[in-house]
């Protein structure tokens, strides 16, 4: 489903991506292991063209992955964002929010007024039971809790019926419970609707629990790929060679980014829902 080959990352004279290459198959859990600063978030934004590789190639569900209007048209469609800071519209209801993901597959026209047809409500509906929240669908997202407006950007991630679900450490501001509760529910998408999910992470034990693979990054360069139980002491000093709590230098800052479709980038603020 997703094919890199030899990407290169550079910021100036920093280079944040080093000649990476890597698959993930269909319906994959792939978990991205590695300090802070250490290139997965750039690794993630590349797939998805949030930043634009400096070198390499990307393919998605076998087709050459373009930065142009109609090459992001087609990988925001079919690519998927979970953010680590829930990048939810706070004043919107939960329902609206997820609505923001059918964007992408809506005629332009209706897309531009956001207006929804009834089959594409009872999808975002149906996407938030999935993650237990149904009962908060007309509640406004700025009451929610952290865990809750993450559940609401994988609601939303679902309503997409995309190919790839990509998640920047969906989990590092939840308490334990709340976190593998939210990989939990990115663990059913990717085995019962076939979604491949790439989540970066820099918790070890979470990798160990939730992932089918590991890949570990230090210093923009894949240092392992693996299975769960591979990931040996060894492992993890090549991993984290300043050890598991050493700081490290953060990555470039990301500027929030809407998770919409460029199409949908100049819509009317206000959703407006037809009702039937």
């Amino acid at each position: 489903m997703i094919e890199i080959r030899n990407l290169t990352k550079r910021y100036g004279d920093f280079v944040a991506l080093h000649d990476v290459s890597l698959t993930v198959a269909k319906g994959e859990f792939v978990v991205i292991l590695g300090a802070s600063g250490a290139g997965k978030s750039t690794l993630l934004r590349c797939i998805n063209h949030l930043a634009e590789p400096s070198n390499g190639e990307i393919r998605v569900d076998g087709e050459l992955s373009r930065g142009d209007r109609a090459g992001l048209r087609k990988v925001r469609r079919d690519v998927a964002m979970i953010f680590q800071h829930y990048n939810v519209v706070p004043r919107l209801s939960v329902l609206k929010n997820v609505l923001t993901g059918r964007l992408g597959s809506m005629p332009a026209i209706l897309s531009w007024f956001q207006l929804f047809p009834r089959e594409d409500i009872d999808i975002a509906r149906e996407c938030l039971r999935r993650v237990e929240l149904e009962h908060k669908a007309d509640v406004r997202t700025d009451t929610l809790s952290g865990g809750q407006k993450q559940r609401v950007g994988i609601a939303r991630a679902l309503a997409q019926h995309p190919k790839v679900i990509l998640a920047d450490e969906p989990v590092a501001s939840l308490d334990p419970k709340t976190s593998r509760k939210v990989l939990r529910y990115l663990q059913q998408a990717s085995r019962e609707s076939g979604i491949t999910v790439i989540c970066n992470l820099h918790q070890v034990d979470y990798a160990r629990e939730f992932g089918q693979r590991i890949i570990g990054v230090s210093a923009g360069r894949v240092v392992f790929e693996g299975r769960p139980d591979e990931l040996t002491d060894e492992v993890l000093q090549r991993i984290y060679p300043g050890g598991l709590e050493a700081p490290a230098a953060p990555e470039t800052p990301a500027a929030f980014v809407p998770t919409v479709p460029p199409v949908a980038a100049h819509t009317a603020p206000q959703l407006a829902l037809e009702q039937s």
